[in-house]
């Protein structure tokens, strides 16, 4: 078949939706990937992926520029004619399904977190939820990538139960994200955040609970990695970034294409999110048998055991950060290893990247009525 993947980045496809790119094309099937191009773009073709540009504004709801992209999203399916099309990302799910109903084409969207406009308001909120009532309605399979966001939608009646499936994120490559040894127990600890430097990431807090920590703990360090001035509303600007490092109270490590280097390094992985998916550096840290300590707040609660692998804190509140962040070096080193040990345990039960794959297999049959395991 001809399996086109949408989303608002090309980095995404490549960062997180690579086994199942190479599942799909190791069944014979073809992928193009529609998006807006970035540095992904020649991996992606190496990888023996179609890229197609798509123009799209990432921010805000604009009827008029949204409706202009239902329009261009229908026009290419229409002239492209995939077999399916497999949609991340809220603008891409919501007006992709619309375009997709309107030309007759399979359309499999997977909710990765419901992300800014669940966090900006009742009106906002109020908008998306009608969009995604619309979109959706009929469609088969929808994929979730955690409980809360599935029952939510089930609640507010935005689907029906036989249409929701729960995936484990996007999985995990195990064997890539390998068990690491905890770092040298004497050396300071290192307190590390992976995200784009968004304020609904929590970066904010970390960095008002790094100042409160090292006052008691002045050799831990506190480490930002991720994107500056990202295209979205709560990004944080480079000269407030700037001011934390000249204060000292964080490192900026940049962006890299392999996080893993920096996980290795770690005595700890924070992401103290307001909402989220499926977290995917948290289940990368994991995986590489690291303690967490995030909010209890949807997505990120589903990938800790609090007190097992790492700690929840409460989102927004600094104080209940510092608090988790405290109860972490207070640990022995025996104990930092088996909370890190737990962590893996539970990826390799859970997040394994082959349970999606499957996933994806079984949905892809069921809207193409296609027979299952045959490609």
């Amino acid at each position: 078949m001809h399996i086109l993947m949408t989303v608002n980045a090309a980095w995404n496809i490549w960062n997180f939706r690579r086994p199942l790119v190479e599942a799909l094309q190791a069944d014979g099937h073809r992928v193009t990937v529609l998006a807006p191009p970035d540095d992904a773009v020649k991996d992606l073709e190496r990888l023996g992926c179609r890229v197609q540009a798509l123009e799209m504004s990432v921010k805000g709801l604009n009827p008029l520029e949204d409706l202009k992209l239902q329009r261009r999203f229908a026009r290419i399916f229409h002239e492209t004619r995939p077999d399916a099309v497999l949609s991340y990302t809220i603008k891409n799910n919501v007006f992709g399904a619309r375009a997709a109903k309107s030309v007759g084409v399979p359309f499999l969207p997977n909710v990765t977190g419901l992300g800014t406009a669940f966090l900006s308001g009742k009106l906002l909120q109020t908008v998306t939820e009608q969009l995604y009532r619309r979109s959706f309605a009929g469609l088969p399979v929808v994929f979730f990538q955690n409980e809360d966001d599935r029952d939510l939608f089930l609640d507010r009646h935005l689907l029906t139960a036989d249409q929701v499936r729960l995936l484990p994120g996007s999985g995990i490559d195990l064997d890539r994200f390998a068990l690491t040894a905890m770092p040298d127990p004497d050396a300071p600890p290192i307190f590390l955040m992976i995200a784009r430097l968004l304020r609904d990431k929590g970066v904010v807090e970390f960095v008002e609970a790094a100042r409160r920590v090292k006052a008691r703990h002045p050799k831990a360090r506190f480490q930002l990695l991720g994107a500056v001035g990202s295209e979205n509303r709560s990004a944080i600007d480079r000269a407030t970034l700037e001011g934390w490092m000249a204060e000292g109270v964080v490192d900026y490590l940049g962006t890299t294409a392999d996080v893993r280097p920096a996980i290795a390094a770690a005595s700890c992985v924070v992401l103290p999110s307001y909402r989220e998916g499926a977290p995917r550096t948290l289940i990368e840290a994991a995986a590489m048998a690291r303690p967490l300590v995030t909010t209890d707040v949807p997505g990120c609660r589903a990938v800790v055991e609090d007190g097992v692998s790492g700690f929840l804190c409460a989102a927004r509140n600094a104080d209940s950060l510092s608090d988790a962040m405290e109860r972490f070096l207070a640990l022995s080193p025996d104990a930092r290893r088996a909370m890190g040990a737990a962590g893996r345990a539970k990826m390799e039960r859970e997040y394994d990247q082959a349970l999606v794959v499957d996933a994806y297999r079984k949905a892809l049959a069921q809207i193409t009525r296609a027979e299952p395991g045959a490609h």
